[in-house]
């Protein structure tokens, strides 16, 4: 048995998926905390308290697992990069509890550079080695950022170089994010470890897709193209509204059964997300008003029925560094259309599973949607083989290759313990 300390500073486990800075971290952290805890293994997550209403530990997740709420600046939702200005308060509020409940960590699991900040610092106190995942990296969103003001810091970059220096090993979700992470990080290949996320294969499996349809209110016959994840630039929903636009125009009798529900973010306080509101007056230039529908953010245990609802998922992005939501979709059977970036050029298998098309390329994503529309056996022997090619990402098969990492982890810390402990010229 193993205790682990998983850190994941600015989002918590627990949360709403969708959300301003809710995603596919949520899902690994919670589910990779839950497959440990049915293992036998003991494991904390901490993340900081956003809400003084919520109890400060929390054991939803299962016998086993806690989930943690640390105060470290105001307990309320703030932007994420200011989170940086209140670490050392989180530290310590984590090394308080740990004291509190008399715990010794074998490994700490750090999420996100504002979470290797704090491995950093918990390492140096409790001597436990560091396993750190980056989920993003800053270099590759700078990359592609479209504006200015989409640009991460610059003491994100120089924490993430940092954290490829120190972690004990880092787990890439990739071959991709491996080179990403040794050619623009100068990262040492010996200490990476190429691991992809799981999927839950137990919520996420395919179901009859008019069962789905009536689950989540979809007339039965729509066809719906279904769009999940934080609603940001970064995820290219604006090509997708241009996609659908062309399918529209070109094939207007494709357009009178075809509906695009897009879950996350909150329709119904569009001020707080500049890109919501931009993709709203994209829809209504585009004249697709009728068939565009912002859902707004979902609760996990809905997600499978949109899946398995929808006749294909799109993952339009400039940038991912996995694609949990393409994994997801295809283990409910759902054939899938994403750019062909990061992690989703390893996870959809062009032409068996889905498509890939390029990024921004609003004219190659319009002609695959309608060839997936337009013909009904190649979307339902996609969606077969798709859910088939799901099921090597099951979490039992990933957790093993984590609990690899940490027990190789603990053995080399408990080497190098006792070397220190070793008599001079001994």
């Amino acid at each position: 048995m193993l205790r682990v300390a998983q850190i994941s500073v600015h989002t918590c486990p627990l949360a709403t998926l969708g959300g301003k800075e809710t995603g596919g971290m949520n899902v690994y952290v919670r589910d990779l905390s839950r497959e440990l805890a049915r293992r036998g293994h003991l494991v904390d997550v901490y993340t900081r308290a956003q809400d003084p209403a919520v109890p400060r530990i929390s054991t939803s997740l299962g016998r086993g697992a806690r989930v943690i709420h640390v105060p470290a600046g105001p307990e309320q939702p703030y932007p994420k990069q200011e989170v940086y200005d209140h670490l050392e308060e989180f530290v310590a509020g984590v090394v308080a509890q740990a004291g509190r409940d008399g715990v010794r960590y074998d490994v700490i699991h750090s999420h996100y550079w504002l979470s290797g900040w704090v491995a950093r610092e918990l390492r140096a106190r409790w001597g436990a080695p560091i396993v750190h995942m980056f989920h993003t990296l800053g270099r590759m969103k700078n990359a592609v950022a479209r504006t200015a003001r989409a640009r991460e810091p610059g003491r994100r970059i120089r924490v993430e170089e940092e954290i490829v220096g120190f972690a004990d090993r880092v787990v890439a979700a990739t071959i991709s994010e491996q080179e990403q992470l040794v050619g623009l990080y100068g990262a040492d290949v010996q200490r990476i470890r190429v691991i992809p996320p799981g999927v839950d294969l137990d919520r996420f499996r395919p179901i009859p897709s008019s069962e789905a349809k009536e689950r989540v209110g979809l007339d039965p016959a729509c066809r719906a193209i279904l769009f999940v994840g934080r609603i940001e630039p970064l995820k290219g929903i604006d090509t997708l509204l241009w996609a659908i636009s062309l399918v529209k125009r070109r094939h207007p009798e494709l357009a009178c059964g075809m509906c695009v529900p897009i879950i996350g973010g909150n329709p119904y306080r569009i001020e707080d997300n500049d890109e919501m509101v931009r993709l709203r007056v994209l829809r209504e230039r585009l004249g697709i008003g009728d068939v565009v529908t912002f859902l707004g953010a979902q609760d996990q245990d809905a997600l499978q029925d949109y899946y398995a609802a929808a006749e294909l998922v799109v993952m339009p992005s400039d940038y991912e560094s996995f694609g949990m939501v393409a994994l997801e979709a295809m283990a409910c059977g759902t054939p899938v259309i994403a750019s062909d970036v990061g992690g989703l050029a390893y996870l959809v298998r062009h032409g068996r599973t889905g498509y890939r098309v390029p990024a921004r390329g609003p004219g190659a994503l319009a002609a695959k949607i309608t060839r997936l529309l337009t013909d009904e056996g190649l979307r339902r022997r996609m969606g077969q083989r798709a859910a088939c090619w799901a099921e090597k990402y099951g979490w039992p098969i990933v957790a093993d290759q984590i609990e690899d990492v940490y027990r190789e982890m603990t053995l080399f810390s408990r080497a190098r313990e006792g070397k220190e402990l070793e008599p001079a010229g001994g």
